[in-house]
């Protein structure tokens, strides 16, 4: 038998030899690749959950072992079509929608791309493993689905790392309570010597009545009652007083109203009546005044009058909800003066009603 001469060209011992050289350079470990990772840490925090509501975004995750992202690299983020509608309005997104940071320190956006339901973006500024990236997206821009449920969202980096994660989509809980409404108005008599917006009182009173007695010309007369409310109403309340006519007496003569039958509304300083014979108006008066000095400005400030009127005229109010005991608040004070001279005609009957109104704005 003979032996078969086999030949080998240069080019085959090159191929084996590098092959072999391969091969031996595996076995002792000799060898670099690139693998992809998953990013960590990875979430996406709404501003909005609700249904149909243009909310803004927070996406952060953190760059893996191993990995990195190189600035020259790109953010891939891709939002769902689902659940319902999905997520609608990210192909009109913009640039000027995004922020972003690494490691906490702000990174410009140096690309954008809107197209579908992906964004692209790449940042000025590489990260390292362990690193965080945080792109947001402001709010008004991606509306959220109009179903509820889970939606995925997944982010990638042309480094090759991936990761998902997922956002629920919930209607909005409706809290509702009722709380009942609450006025209470008290009227409450005064006695003689208090005081009342730089006057004090001469006589006593009573929650119903004002009884001035006999009255003596030259000497003014004044009584006075306490006003207390309590309300929760939310935009507070006013309490007006008005007489039902003039203070007249069977015979038909008046204590007219201050000054001199001239029913002054713009408060002024007490003074007693003009006693012109011949003018009825002049021969007697009467006013209020109000000791809430938060009343329109103080209007009344110390010691101002205006007439008792048939138009109903403001004496306490406030803007909020009351207590009943706090000053100007839930509690004041109103007093009623009157004066005659001696041509006040005679008369044991002068009498009129006064109403309170007080109404609450809820």
């Amino acid at each position: 038998m003979f032996a078969k001469a086999t030949q080998v060209s240069f080019a085959q011992r090159v191929v084996a030899t590098l092959v072999a050289g391969a091969v031996l350079l595996w076995s002792l470990g000799v060898y670099n690749t690139a693998l992809a990772a998953n990013l960590t840490s990875i979430s996406d925090t709404l501003s909005d959950s609700d249904l149909s509501v243009a909310a803004g975004h927070t996406i952060a995750f953190t760059i893996p072992t191993g990995s990195a992202y190189t600035n020259t690299g790109d953010i891939v983020i891709t939002f769902p079509a689902s659940p319902g509608s999905g997520f609608t309005g990210v192909a009109g997104s913009l640039i000027g929608d995004f922020s972003a940071t690494v490691n906490g320190v702000a990174a410009a956006i140096d690309t954008f791309t809107s197209v579908g339901q992906v964004v692209t973006l790449s940042l000025d500024t590489s990260a390292t493993a362990g690193q965080e990236i945080v792109v947001a997206l402001n709010a008004g821009v991606i509306t959220n689905p109009d179903t509820a449920g889970s939606a995925e969202i997944v982010v990638s980096t042309t480094d090759g790392d991936t990761g998902k994660t997922r956002v629920a989509l919930i209607d909005n809980v409706v809290v509702s309570a009722i709380v009942d409404t609450s006025f209470d108005f008290v009227i409450t008599g005064l006695a003689t010597s208090t005081a009342v917006n730089g006057t004090t009182t001469t006589g006593s009173s009573s929650p119903t009545a004002l009884h001035f007695g006999t009255l003596t010309a030259g000497e003014p007369e004044v009584l006075a009652q306490q006003l207390n409310v309590t309300t929760n109403a939310v935009q507070g309340f006013v309490v007006t007083v008005e007489q039902d006519s003039d203070l007249q007496s069977s015979t038909g003569a008046t204590i007219d109203g201050f000054i001199d039958g001239a029913y002054t509304d713009t408060p002024a300083a007490w003074q007693g009546p003009g006693g012109t014979l011949g003018n009825v108006n002049e021969y007697g008066h009467w006013g209020l005044t109000s000791e809430d000095s938060d009343l329109n400005g103080d209007e009344f400030g110390s010691a101002l009058f205006v007439s008792a009127s048939t138009t109903p005229r403001q004496v306490f109010s406030h803007t909020a909800v009351s207590d009943g005991t706090t000053a100007d608040i839930g509690v004041t004070l109103v007093g009623y003066a009157i004066q005659i001279t001696p041509l006040q005609e005679a008369a044991d009957d002068y009498t009129t009603i006064l109403t309170y109104i007080a109404t609450p704005t809820f």
